[in-house]
């Protein structure tokens, strides 16, 4: 039978002649031959392998597809990397479409049901009969459960950083990190932290006050210390998550002044990354990804399940009109509600009365059961305790929130509630998120169709010669300069 074996991709096989063994000059020159040929192997399999290259991904929190193509979006800087590369109809984001567990999605390529991130951190269940929470301070080992990109760079040699990035406090694999976190200080890199000190970049050391800064003051700390770790470290990943713009089209909604205004100075954030690639050097070989975790709808009307619920016995407030107890307990989620059977021994009776109180209600399209779970790409109840029992789907204008207090299950939204919102099904239009890739690698001036958040982990491993196992997603070969 004929022997066949595959060789690494970009390794080129060198032929030789044999050597005659009755002469030890041609088997010297054999030797030297082969010896030259194996080094410039090595060398051209360390460039494929990404050792002279860089990706940088940036996330613009809740920035929808359809505001890059609004004329009155103020983003030069976005939008001449944009001309220079690809732009994309936009990027579908996975369920559930809030923040962690979608910037996980694009670092792991597969959707909640394989990573297990459901929230801003883990859902915690206190008991029977007790109303769940949500608890943010965890480390990537408890929070993702699969590879991500950046564990498989940094395995292989390759440098890692992470600025503000989701789900990376005490990462093994990031050579910087400064994560988000509840506590951002406490948890940033010994050697980065005591640089960004040291420049005066970070100024605030208690998590406390730094918690306290606006948004617009953290962004501008989180892009100081990323161009420091451009120009300082070069690393061949980056991942800069800026914040904002969330913030803002939650409180005020997209497409608002404060909107375009948030808008604005996250541009002026990218011609500092920018910048700082062009003064390190690093500009020729980098590919820069300009991407958001989800989109953004607009709220005109809150609704107020958990209302319902103590209204008709299933949930309790105590002293100060929090939520004591609960049989039942919609955990809101903006365009969704989480809805939780505490008490195991009720939850069958409980499921009854939890569908009979909300089906055909105002504002709610439909209810979403564990056996269509797959289709949606969430995990079912029983392989993760952060799934829901139900999921309330908001129709368009309406936003879930999670107060029990008062007699209104619906509320006219204000800025204290929410005019803007995600979380919404990410087969929602408003939910596509901003997709451009320029620079290395990438095609020069085009516009592609609606894309996946799911095939940027493995194409970013493909940039950097590598190949990211087991993902939902595939390399978008579509954007590729494959000459």
């Amino acid at each position: 039978m004929k022997k066949t074996f595959n060789r690494p991709t970009g390794m080129h096989l060198l032929y030789l002649p044999k050597p005659c063994a009755s002469k030890p000059a041609q088997q010297a020159s054999w030797r030297g031959g082969l010896l030259l040929a194996l080094v410039a192997m090595l060398l051209g399999f360390q460039l494929v392998n990404g050792a002279d290259r860089h990706v940088i991904m940036v996330t613009i929190d809740g920035f929808p597809s359809y505001l890059f193509d609004d004329p009155k979006t103020p983003i030069p800087t976005i939008r001449q990397l944009a001309a220079e590369g690809v732009v994309a109809e936009g990027m579908r984001a996975s369920n559930p479409t809030i923040t962690w567990p979608n910037h996980t999605t694009l670092v792991t390529g597969v959707r909640a049901a394989r990573h297990s991130v459901l929230f801003n951190g883990i859902l915690q269940r206190p008991g029977p009969g007790l109303p769940v929470a949500v608890d943010g301070n965890h480390d990537q080992a408890e929070l993702v459960a699969v590879p991500t990109v950046f564990d498989l760079l940094h395995r292989a040699g390759l440098r890692t950083a992470a600025i503000n990035w989701p789900c990376t406090r005490n990462s093994a694999t990031l050579d910087d990190n400064f994560p988000d976190v509840p506590e951002n200080v406490l948890h940033t890199s010994t050697r980065l932290k005591q640089e960004l000190i040291e420049r005066r970049i970070l100024t605030v050391t208690n998590d406390t006050v730094f918690r306290a800064l606006t948004g617009p003051a953290r962004d501008d700390i989180w892009t100081k210390a990323a161009c420091h770790v451009l120009r300082e470290r070069k690393p061949n990943l980056m991942l800069f998550h800026l914040l904002n713009t969330d913030s803002t089209h939650h409180r005020y909604g997209p497409q608002s002044p404060a909107s375009y205004t948030a808008l604005a100075l996250a541009d002026f954030y990218i011609r500092d990354l920018v910048n700082a690639l062009n003064t390190s050097g690093m500009r020729e070989n980098t590919t820069l990804l300009i991407l958001a975790d989800h989109g953004f709808a607009v709220t005109t009307n809150a609704l107020l399940p958990n209302v319902l619920l103590r209204q008709a016995g299933l949930l309790e407030l105590g002293k100060t009109n929090e939520i004591a107890k609960a049989r039942v307990h919609v955990y809101p989620e903006g365009g969704t509600g989480f809805v939780y059977l505490t008490n195991p021994e009720t939850a069958a009776e409980d499921r009854k009365k939890a569908m009979e109180i909300f089906k055909g209600r105002e504002g709610i399209a439909e209810i979403i059961e564990p056996a269509q779970y797959s289709d949606i790409g969430m995990p079912l109840p029983n392989k993760n305790q952060g799934s829901p029992d139900l999921i309330l789907v908001a129709k368009d204008g309406y936003g879930i929130t999670g107060p029990a207090v008062g007699d209104d299950f619906i509320k006219p939204a204000t800025i204290w509630s929410s005019l803007g919102q995600h979380g919404c099904m990410a087969s929602n239009p408003r939910m596509n998120a901003l997709f451009i890739a320029t620079g290395k690698g990438i095609k020069r001036g085009g516009k592609i169709g609606l894309v996946e958040n799911i095939d940027i982990a493995p194409t970013i491993a493909h940039l950097l010669g590598k190949e990211l196992p087991e993902t939902d997603g595939k390399v978008m070969r579509e954007i590729l300069d494959l000459q």
